[in-house]
């Protein structure tokens, strides 16, 4: 197969052609199962080093204008059927763990996405630091809500990503130390110990 992209950035194994790059979009699409938006398609090449930013970025485009994608209402991407045809027939033509690696990732943007979405974290400068406040959404309540300073932006980004990460621990976290019930204390603690 003839190299025709730039290799700035690819890890061993990545994609080197932009027929793969195409390929791979249409099959990551058609794998998640669910419209995602373009910089998430592109991050989930990049994270894993399988694709160069800009040559994923002219796929992307390419796609669109040839009418294998679309934009829904809410500006994601969907595969159209000549879309999924390129990802059903070309499929075996990706290395099975090229193919793993990027729904993998993919899949995971989309729970970071879903998660952030449901759940938010507001940093703001304060005379003296920031103030990081984290609220975890019930729908259309908000289950908790707190707050807390920080003396730098490096710390406030800490805890908005760590926060992100697990939101429904720090509820438990909340819950059981309130109601002081020892025992999901100490099974919360746990699980955070196998996780650090």
């Amino acid at each position: 197969m003839a190299f025709d992209t730039f290799d700035e950035g690819i890890s061993l194994g990545g994609m080197r052609s932009k027929t793969e790059i195409r390929t791979l979009i249409c099959y990551m699409l058609k794998s998640v199962g669910s419209p995602m938006s373009k910089e998430n398609v592109i991050s989930a090449l990049m994270e894993k080093g399988l694709a160069n930013y800009f040559e994923t970025g002219s796929c992307f485009e390419d796609l669109i204008r040839h009418g294998n994608i679309a934009m829904n209402e809410d500006n994601l991407y969907y595969l159209t059927p000549a879309g999924e045809l390129i990802a059903r027939e070309l499929e075996d033509t990706l290395a099975p763990t090229v193919r793993e690696r990027a729904v993998q990732c993919a899949l995971s943007l989309i729970e970071r996405e879903r998660k952030e979405k449901e759940n938010k974290v507001v940093i703001t400068k304060t005379e003296n630091g920031f103030t990081v406040t984290c609220s975890i959404s019930g729908g259309d309540m908000d289950l908790l809500s707190f707050s807390l300073y920080v003396p730098d932006i490096s710390q406030a980004r800490m805890i908005r990503k760590n926060f992100y990460k697990n939101p429904e621990m720090f509820y438990s976290v909340m819950i059981a130390m309130l109601t002081r019930n020892k025992k999901d204390v100490s099974d919360i603690l746990s699980e955070l110990g196998a996780v650090i």
